[in-house]
This record gives structure tokens, sequence and C-alpha cells, in this order.
């Protein structure tokens, strides 16, 4: 599926006034970037390549040329395929800070805003344009946050669910785990559905009417 629709562009992605023309062509001073400035250019290029294209179309050709440099220079750099993809999400797949506003409703639906915002293209790109990836290499969206450095702290809900609990809002007990990270599921599901960010009504039918009741469930007659 072409993430290029008026649903969603790449971030940072160029027109067809803006891209940059293939080695041949390439524009004035492009050949003087170095260090920093190359790489994040390449980056950038690669970038706007998954999404228009997906894992498919995610070839050392075309990024080159859409950087405006040669094969070679990406190779020195990320020997292969799956480096470059890795740098290429790293480089856009920034984390999502958890509010801490003293309310877990309030915390909930703000990082739930949140996400919707700034990481629903990101989200798509990464369950539906990296299928074949998945395939070829047998791995799972999760191994792949996990690999780009998603590993090393609590979940975003089990940090609310944490601080809930610190502030006597919520009894200090065992929950599982689907249950506390569930608002992120959902929230994921409706993107994948919609193919566009979540709407406002939706994150809080989410916090209000599923997820709070499984936490404070009623106390029985």
């Amino acid at each position: 599926m072409n993430l290029k629709s008026g649903q969603l562009t790449g971030a940072g992605s160029m027109g067809a006034k803006g891209e940059v023309p293939t080695d041949g062509h390439r524009a004035r001073g492009a050949g003087r970037r170095r260090g920093a400035e190359l790489e994040n250019a390449i980056l950038d290029a690669a970038w706007d390549v998954l999404v228009e294209h997906g894992y498919s179309g995610f070839t050392y050709e075309a990024i080159a040329a859409r950087a405006g440099t040669s094969r070679p220079v990406l190779y020195r750099r990320w020997p292969q395929r799956e480096d470059l993809l890795l740098a290429t999400l790293a480089r856009h797949w920034q984390p999502i800070e958890v509010p801490d506003t003293g309310s877990l409703r309030d915390d909930a639906i703000d990082f739930l805003r949140n996400a919707s915002t700034d990481r629903a293209q990101t989200v798509i790109l990464m369950n539906i344009q990296l299928g074949d990836y998945f395939r070829d290499t047998g791995t799972s969206a999760s191994d792949l946050r996990e690999a780009l450095g998603g590993s090393d702290r609590p979940a975003p809900f089990e940090q609310i669910v944490a601080r809930a609990v610190a502030r006597g809002e919520l009894p200090d007990e065992q929950r599982p785990s689907r249950i506390i990270n569930l608002p992120f599921d959902l929230l994921r599901h409706d993107m994948l559905t919609t193919l566009r960010p979540v709407p406002d009504e939706a994150v809080t039918e989410i916090v209000d009417q599923v997820w709070l009741p499984l936490l404070k469930p009623s106390e029985p007659r």
C-alpha cells in the first residue's frame, strides 16, 4: 500500500521541484557534502523512498539517486540493506514524551493524543510498508521497536500506571501487561484501520470507556 496519498506523506518528503537529481545530473554543490550533512541527506532520502515505495523499493540505487550521491557511498556506511533501514528508522523514530499531569486519566489521554499526532505515520509504515522486511527477516514490529532502542525503559503506559499507583490513584497490585498497554494497542489498531491519526473523541473513548474500567473494576455486589 502506498502512503503517499493525501492521508499521509513522508517526513521531509521532496516534491517534484525539490527532488535531488540522479548521479549524472547532481545539483551544484551536492558533491561537496561531507560527514553528518551527507549522512543526514542520505537518511532523509531513504525515508522518502521507504514511505513512497515500501521495503521492496528500498534499494541502494533508488536511495542514492534520491540523495544525489552514489551507491558506493551508501555501501561504505551501511554494508547491508538492513543496516541502512535501521539507521533510517532511528533518525525518524523519536520517543514520545510521557506526560506527568498528576492525573491518571489526563496522562493517558495526553499521551494518546501526542502519539496519534506524532507517531501515526511511523506506526503505519512499520506495519504496512515493512511487511516484506518482516517476511524476509522472520521478525515482527515488536522486534524492530526493540532494535530501535525501545526495550531499555518501561513502556509508556507502565510508567503512567506506576505513577498513578505512587500517587494513590490505583491500588498497588499486579496487572496483566495486556491491560496496562491496551490503550496504545487500540490506538495503533485504529491507525492501521483508517490510515490516519485517531480523532480526539476516539482517544477519550479508549481511556474512559475501555481502559479505566479495566483498571478500576466495580466492587462486587
